[in-house]
C-alpha cells in the first residue's frame, strides 16, 4: 500500500483487509511523508495484527507511481504481490478471486477486476466499464486497462516487474499499472480482468487519475490526448520496455520497435504504421480519437 495524507480514508480500507476471506497476507505500507494520522493508523491496525504481518517504511516522496514501484522492490520475490490504493474498500473475496485464477497458472501471470466506483462517502455510483476487447501487447501500448486498485500478481510476474522496475523508474512512467500491463503482455503473461467488482473504488477531489466513465472524465482525457501529456507518456513508457525488451516475446519486442519508430514520424506516417500494426484502444470512439491524435502529430516524440 502507498500512503500520502491518507488518514481520512484509510482506517476503512484496513478494516477490509482484515476482512478478507484469506488470511495468509502480509502488507507492507510505504509512507510518503505523511503529516496528518496515517502513521499512527497504520501503526494502531499493525498492533493489533499478529507480529510482523503489517509493516511501515519510508516511500521515496516522489508521487505515487514511484511509490508503488518503490514497493515492488521491496516485496518477498517468492511470494504474490497485490497492489492497494489507501481509500479504497476491498469486498471480502478480493484476494480469493484473484488466488482462483493466479492458483492454475504456471508462468508469469497477473489478475485485475473491475470496481465499483462510490462517492466520498461509499454511496455506489455505478459499476465500473467492462471491456469489450481482449488484453494484449497491441492495446497496452497505447491504454491502460488493468486498474492498479486490483492488481494481483503471482511470483513469477512479481520477479519480472522487480528486474524491470529501476528502468521504469529512470523512465518516468506515469502509471505503475499501465506498465505492468505493457510488461506482462509483452511477455505473454496470462492476464486476467475478472468482470466482477472487487472492490469500492471511492472517489475524492484527492484521486491521482479518478473514474474515467463520465462525458467530463472522458474529455479530460481526451484534451491529455491531444496537448502533449500522452505522447510523454507513451514516450516514458517505450523508455522504460527498451532496456528489458529481451523479457519481451519475439513478435512483441519487433512491435515494441515499430511503435517506436511510428512515434518518431510525422503524423500521417505515424497513424498508417498504428493501424498497420493493429493498435487499439478497447472502444470504436477511443481507437478513431488515438488514431486521430496520431494523424494530428499530437503523439510524436521529439527529442528536446
Amino acid at each position: 500500500m502507498a500512503t500520502c495524507q491518507g488518514g481520512r480514508y484509510l482506517a476503512a480500507q484496513l478494516d477490509s483487509l482484515a476482512r478478507q476471506s484469506i488470511t495468509d497476507w502480509r502488507l507492507i505500507v510505504s509512507d510518503d511523508g505523511s503529516t496528518d494520522e496515517t502513521r499512527e493508523i497504520v501503526r494502531e491496525f499493525a498492533a493489533d495484527r499478529p507480529d510482523g504481518q503489517v509493516t511501515l517504511i519510508e516511500g521515496p516522496q516522489a508521487g505515487a507511481t514511484a511509490n508503488f514501484l518503490h514497493l515492488t522492490s521491496r516485496i518477498e520475490p517468492e511470494g504474490w504481490f497485490a497492489f492497494c490504493d489507501q481509500d479504497d474498500v476491498w469486498q471480502p473475496d478480493k484476494l480469493a478471486r484473484a488466488a482462483d485464477f493466479l492458483e492454475g497458472q504456471a508462468g508469469p501471470a497477473v489478475y485485475a477486476a473491475r470496481t465499483t466506483i462510490c462517492d466520498q462517502d461509499l454511496n455506489v455510483l455505478t459499476p465500473a466499464p467492462a471491456l469489450s476487447r481482449p488484453l494484449d501487447f497491441r492495446n497496452a501500448l497505447v491504454q491502460a486497462c488493468m486498474p492498479g486498485n486490483t492488481i494481483t500478481g503471482n511470483a513469477q510476474a512479481l520477479r519480472m516487474l522487480q528486474r524491470a522496475a529501476p528502468h521504469a523508474r529512470a523512465a518516468g512512467v506515469i502509471s505503475h499499472d499501465w506498465w505492468v500491463y505493457q510488461l506482462m503482455s509483452g511477455a505473454g503473461a496470462a492476464l486476467m480482468r475478472d468482470r466482477a467488482q472487487v472492490l469500492l473504488y471511492r472517489q475524492h477531489r484527492g484521486n491521482v487519475m479518478g473514474r474515467n466513465d463520465t462525458m467530463r472524465a472522458r474529455a479530460a482525457r481526451f484534451s491529455m490526448l491531444v496537448d502533449g501529456n500522452f505522447a510523454s507518456w507513451l514516450a516514458a513508457n517505450v523508455g522504460a520496455l527498451h532496456p528489458v525488451e529481451g523479457m519481451l516475446t519475439p513478435p512483441n519486442r519487433a512491435l515494441l520497435t515499430r511503435f517506436d519508430k511510428a512515434l518518431r514520424a510525422p503524423g500521417p506516417v505515424a497513424m498508417a504504421q498504428f493501424l498497420r500494426m493493429g493498435l487499439y484502444r478497447q472502444t470504436r470512439g477511443g481507437t478513431a480519437a488515438l488514431m486521430g491524435a496520431a494523424l494530428a502529430g499530437r503523439l510524436r516524440n521529439r527529442p528536446t
